[in-house]
């Protein structure tokens, strides 16, 4: 079966990743497009690196063709953020992006945008659902080539204007006053050559690791975690860089290492990015995290009379959520975040060209603002463990947390109990707790964050004693 989880549909290459799955989706959604009556309107396609991701694109591509909607394929590999652009500038009312993101490289996938260049809801990716189970019959396609000579399929090349969006929205004078040194890590994904234009036209002195086309990604997660980017550590010391800067497969998350070397978290991304609109740009608004996402971005909106917004995991409850309240920017400990007035889902190149503004603009290392921000606000230090699960165990622990409302003793008194994506506990200590079950991979997730780190792992060690 199909089914569309936080970041899409996403399987086993050559197990539910196949021609004909991949040819199902974009049947279903031709048809909603009818159901519509969207289908002169056309749809906008990309592909990552990753294996089959081209031909995956075309044979959806040519799917459309055949239903007789205008297909755009953006025939180079590309940024997951610049095919939510090009939805939002130009007024598509859908758009694909052929990737698995994050996921190991046997995975590949499919992410659905709507109308503004949003992810997709769980309304949406439900009706394509449904789509896909009342199709009946074997599934046509247009020859590629006929599709390209009767207009319905249009091969389109657009970075350029992505690229020139960004640029208009960062302080590129100031960037190039600066001659900052800039280390890249595109974990062999689809970034290199919008960062690279970037950063080179504001006269950094950029180099690149792991920048080579490999759909095994090095053998790695295509993730910009802390055991990835070890090697981008290793270059930002070595070689005396102001910032490193590391991408996942597709570009929508970032990983950052700072001037002395050592990897920021998500979170600590977050909370960087916030103080620095808050206090240096002179911006006012919310933020908005997800419930597994640090609570130093509700301290730091308080600080400013500003309010921190709670959602379920899944950006696109953090973009629908800074629509309806006007936050400013918001974000999750996984690495995606987004700032208002750019697009509507998360971007790694955007962020990580305001976070090379900001140490240009304030004249200060990146380690002289985090020192800055904890000796204001303090720190907190979280955990994140994820554990595979046989069906059985995942049901069990369904049933336990989730229908018959059992929650383990963790040995802290309980302040509240939410219930809106897995469950999470607050603590009256302030510290909290989420387990869930993720919708991207076979996994349980657990996240914790306290005040010290011996809180976290005494925490940490009674959940799963309690869980598995």
């Amino acid at each position: 079966m199909i089914k569309f989880g936080t970041g899409g549909w996403r399987a086993i290459i050559g197990d539910g990743f196949t021609k004909e799955n991949i040819q199902r989706v974009s049947k279903a959604l031709a048809a909603k497009m009818k159901a519509e009556g969207l289908e002169d309107r056309g749809i906008v396609m990309g592909y990552d690196r990753r294996f089959l991701s081209k031909e995956s694109m075309q044979w959806a591509g040519q799917v459309f063709a055949q239903e007789g909607i205008p297909a755009y394929l953006i025939y180079k590999s590309s940024p997951t953020p610049l095919v939510m652009f090009y939805v939002m500038k130009h007024g598509f009312p859908y758009g694909m992006m052929i990737t698995a993101s994050h996921n190991p490289a046997i995975y590949n996938g499919i992410k659905v945008f709507t109308a503004g260049g949003r992810d997709a809801d769980e309304t949406q990716t439900k009706d394509i659902e449904r789509y896909i189970q009342s199709i009946d019959g074997d599934i046509l396609e247009m020859d590629y080539d006929e599709g390209v000579d009767r207009g319905l399929i249009v091969e389109i090349n657009p970075l350029n204007e992505y690229i020139d969006h960004i640029i208009h929205r960062i302080d590129m004078e100031k960037i190039r006053e600066s001659k900052l040194r800039i280390a890249i890590d595109p974990l062999h994904g689809v970034s290199l050559r919008a960062l690279n234009t970037i950063l080179l036209t504001a006269r950094c002195d950029v180099e690149t690791i792991h920048g080579n086309h490999d759909t095994l990604f090095g053998g790695k997660l295509p993730s910009p975690n802390e055991e990835t980017v070890r090697g981008l550590q290793n270059h930002v010391v070595d070689y005396d860089f102001d910032i490193g800067i590391a991408t996942d497969g597709d570009a929508d998350r970032i990983g950052v290492i700072d001037d002395r070397g050592r990897y920021l978290h998500p979170n600590d991304i977050l909370v960087i990015l916030y103080y620095y609109l808050l206090k240096y740009k002179g911006w006012r608004g919310p933020i908005v995290r997800n419930i597994a996402t640090t609570h130093m971005l509700d301290r730091l909106a308080e600080s400013f009379g500003e309010e921190c917004y709670e959602v379920p995991v899944g950006f696109k409850y953090i973009s629908a959520k800074m629509e309806k309240t006007g936050a400013i920017i918001g974000g999750e400990s996984s690495g995606g975040l987004t700032v208002k007035g750019h697009i509507n889902g998360k971007d790694g190149i955007y962020a990580a060209m305001l976070l090379v503004e900001m140490v240009a603009v304030t004249g200060k290392k990146l380690s002289e603002i985090i020192d800055e921000i904890h000796g204001e606000y303090g720190q907190l230090y979280m955990e994140e463990r994820g554990y595979k699960l046989r069906a059985d165990q995942k049901e069990q622990i369904h049933r336990r947390l989730m229908i018959e409302k059992k929650i383990p003793n963790l040995g802290l008194e309980i302040h509240d109990i939410s219930y809106i994506d897995g469950v999470k506990i607050y603590f009256k200590n302030g510290g909290w707790i989420v387990v869930r079950f993720s919708g991207t991979e076979p996994l349980l997730r657990i996240f914790c964050e306290m005040s010290t780190e011996k809180e976290v792992q005494k925490v940490m060690t009674k959940a799963v004693m309690n869980l598995l």
